[in-house]
C-alpha cells in the first residue's frame, strides 16, 4: 500500500487516511526510546549496591546504549529503505522489549551492558524508522506539523527521564524502570502491524555493506571518544586513540561513498546549502539542549543541594514548554510566518537567551530557582521553534524515497550534537573550576569532603557555581552562532532557488494574445544539396504559434534561419 500518491498536476495527494493514528502510535514508541537516554541516571545508586558495580562498569551501562545506537543509525535507515520501513519499525520494537526484559532481570553488571547494547540496537532501528513512516504518511502541508509533534516527543523524553526514573525508584525496585518498556512496545508492535503502511525505496539499491561497517566503526569511535574525554582527560590515550580511529574510518567512509555507484549516503546532499544549513542548525540545538542539561544536573544537586528526583522535577519546565508549544501548533506556525531561516533564527535566538539567563540570573549558591525557570521556559521556547524547522529542513533537502537515510543523519546529529556539548561545557566547567580553586581532587563531591573547614567548601562551591555560568554563557554563544549560520545558509538557498525558478516561470508564462515574437523555431522541409529549401516550421517566442521558417543550407545539412509569427 502506497503512504503517498501524486495527483495528474504533480502535487503530493493527501496523505494516509490514518496518519494522525498512525502518528500517535509513533511517538509513543519514539518516547519510550528517548526515555532510556536518560532514565539510568537516577538509578545509578541502586545499581551500586545491589549489583556491586563499579564506576567502569556504571559508565558501560549508561554509555552502551547510546554507543550502540549512535553507530547504527545510518546503517539503521539505510537498510530500512531498502527492505521496508514497517518491517524494521516493528523489528526495532521487537528487539527493544527483549532487552527490556533482559536488562530488567540482569542479575550482574555484565549482563545488564549486554541487554543495554541489545536494546541500543532496537533504539537505532526505531530512531530512524519512526521519523522515515511521518515524511512517508504525512503530505506537504501537514508534515512539518507532524514532525513538531516528533520533535516533541523527543525533547519530553530527554528530559523527562530522569523524573520518571525517580518516580519508579520510590516505588519499585531497579529492574522496573526497563520493564515498563515491554507493555509499552508491545502495543505499539500490535498497532504498527495493523496501521503503518509499508513504504521502501522502490529502485532497491544493493546493500552497502562495506559502507555500513565502516559508518558503524566510525560513528561509535568518535562518540566513545566524546563520551570518554570528561572522566579520562581529553589528552588522555583512551580519547585520543579512538578519536583518531574514528576520523580516519570516517574520512575512509566519506571515499567510499563517493566512488561507488549506490552509496549508503550519498555525498552531493552536501552540495545543497539546506541541507548543510539544516545539519549545522541541528548539531547547535543538540549542543545546547545536551550540554545544558548536562550543566543543570549538576547545578541543582552539587550547588543546590536538591536530590535527583527533585532536580528532576525543576528541570521539566523545559520539556513542558516545547510539550505546550508544539501541542498548540506554535513550531509549524512559525515556520509558515517566518520561513525556516526566520524560525530557526528566532528559534535559536531564544535557545541562546535561556542559556545566558541561567547562567546570570540564577545566583550561584546563593540564587533562587526563579532564573533558572526563566532560562528553562525560554529554552524550551527556542527548541520548540527551531528543532521541528530543522529537521523538516533535513528530511526536504532529501529525496522521500530515501527518508530512512535522512532520519538516520537527523538521528546521528542528535547524539553526536548532545555528546559535544556535554564535552565542550563539560571542559570549560573543569578548566574555569580549577582556575578559581587549587584543589587535587577530580570531581567537585570528592574537592568536598577533602576540604578542611566550611569557609573552604563554600569557597569550593562558589568556584564550581563560576565555572558553570561560564559553561553556560559559552553554550549561549554557540548556540547563538549557529543559529545565524544555520540561518544564513538556508536564506543563500532559497535566494539560489528563486532566481534559478524565475526564468522558468517567464519561459512559462503566456504572452499577450496576438503578441509578435522571435523564439526558436523547429522546420521541417526538404534540402537541395547546394541549394535552399523552404518548410514549415514551428516557433515558441513569449507565446506559443505556428509561424513559417526559412531553413538554408549547404550540401544537403539544412539550419535554421526563421521568425516565428504569433496569431
Amino acid at each position: 500500500m502506497a503512504a503517498m500518491a501524486v495527483d495528474s498536476g504533480g502535487r503530493e495527494a493527501q496523505g494516509h487516511p490514518r496518519r494522525w493514528l498512525i502518528l500517535g502510535v509513533i511517538l509513543v514508541a519514539q518516547l519510550t526510546v528517548l526515555l532510556d537516554n536518560t532514565v539510568l541516571n537516577v538509578a545509578i545508586p541502586s545499581l551500586t549496591r545491589e549489583l556491586d558495580a563499579s564506576s567502569s562498569d556504571i559508565q558501560w551501562m549508561i554509555n552502551a546504549y547510546s554507543l550502540v545506537q549512535s553507530g547504527l543509525l545510518l546503517t539503521a535507515g539505510s537498510a530500512a529503505d531498502r527492505y521496508g520501513r514497517k518491517k524494521l519499525l516493528a523489528a526495532g520494537l521487537v528487539l527493544f522489549g527483549i532487552g527490556s526484559l533482559a536488562a530488567g532481570l540482569a542479575q550482574s553488571s555484565g549482563q545488564l551492558i549486554a541487554a543495554r547494547a541489545g536494546m541500543g540496537v532496537g533504539g537505532a532501528l526505531l530512531m530512524t524508522t519512526t521519523l522515515a513512516v511521518v515524511v512517508q504518511v504525512f503530505d506537504r502541508d501537514e508534515r512539518v506539523k507532524a514532525i513538531a509533534l516528533w520533535s516533541t516527543v523527543n525533547s519530553l523524553g530527554f528530559a523527562s527521564g530522569p523524573l520518571i526514573g525517580g518516580i519508579m525508584l520510590d516505588h519499585f525496585w531497579w529492574g522496573a524502570i526497563f520493564l515498563i518498556n515491554i507493555p509499552v512496545a508491545l502495543v505499539a508492535l500490535v498497532a504498527v502491524v495493523r496501521m503503518v503502511p509499508e513504504s521502501k525505496d522502490p529502485r532497491g539499491d544493493r546493500p552497502d555493506l562495506v559502507g555500513a561497517v565502516l559508518s558503524t566503526i566510525g560513528m561509535t569511535a568518535v562518540v566513545y571518544a566524546i563520551i570518554s574525554g570528561p572522566d579520562h582527560g581529553w589528552t588522555s590515550g583512551q580519547v585520543l586513540v579512538p578519536a583518531a580511529v574514528g576520523v580516519l574510518v570516517l574520512g575512509l567512509f566519506v571515499l567510499w561513498e563517493l566512488r561507488i555507484p549506490h552509496p549508503m549516503l550519498d555525498m552531493h546532499f552536501f552540495r545543497d546549502r539546506r541541507f548543510v544549513g539544516a545539519v549545522a542548525g541541528a548539531v547547535f540545538v543538540a549542543f545546547g539542549m545536551g550540554g545544558s542539561l548536562y550543566l543543570l544536573t549538576q547545578h541543582l544537586q552539587f550547588v543546590l543541594g536538591y536530590g535527583p528526583l527533585e532536580a528532576g522535577v525543576r528541570t521539566a519546565p523545559l520539556a513542558l514548554t516545547v510539550v505546550v508549544l508544539n501541542l498548540a501548533g506554535l513550531g509549524a506556525r512559525m515556520v509558515v510566518k517566518l520561513g525556516t531561516p526566520g524560525a530557526i533564527t528566532t528559534g535559536m535566538s531564544l535557545l541562546s537567551g535561556g542559556l545566558a539567563a541561567i547562567a546570570l540570573l540564577s545566583g550561584g549558591t546563593d540564587g533562587t530557582y526563579g532564573g533558572m525557570f526563566l532560562g528553562l521556559v525560554m529554552m524550551g521556547a527556542g527548541i520548540a521553534v527551531a528543532a521541528p524547522a530543522m529537521a523538516n529542513a533535513i528530511m526536504s533537502a532529501i529525496p522521500q524515497e530515501k527518508a530512512g537515510v535522512g532520519a538516520g543523519i537527523n538521528g546521528t546529529l542528535a547524539e553526536f550534537g548532545t555528546g559535544l556539548g556535554v564535552a565542550v561545557l563539560g571542559a570549560v566547567l573543569s578548566s574555569r573550576f580549577f582556575a578559581l580553586v587549587a584543589v587535587s581532587a577530580a570531581s567537585l563531591p570528592a574537592a568536598l569532603a577533602a576540604a578542611g573547614s566550611q569557609a573552604e567548601r563554600e569557597r569550593i562551591a562558589d568556584a564550581f557555581a563560576s565555572g558553570l555560568a561560564t559553561s553556560q554563557l559559552v553554550g549561549a554563544a554557540w548556540v547563538l552562532f549557529g543559529g545565524l549560520l544555520a540561518a544564513a545558509l538556508l536564506r543563500r538557498a532559497e535566494r539560489a532557488d528563486s532566481l534559478v525558478s524565475a526564468p522558468a516561470a517567464m519561459d512559462a508564462s503566456p504572452g499577450p494574445a496576438g503578441g509578435t515574437g522571435t523564439g526558436r523555431t523547429t522546420s521541417t522541409g526538404t534540402a537541395t544539396p547546394a541549394g535552399t529549401s523552404t518548410g514549415t516550421g514551428t516557433g515558441t517566442p513569449a507565446d506559443t504559434g505556428t509561424g513559417v521558417g526559412t531553413a538554408q543550407g549547404t550540401g544537403g545539412a539544412a539550419r535554421e534561419g526563421g521568425a516565428a509569427q504569433a496569431p
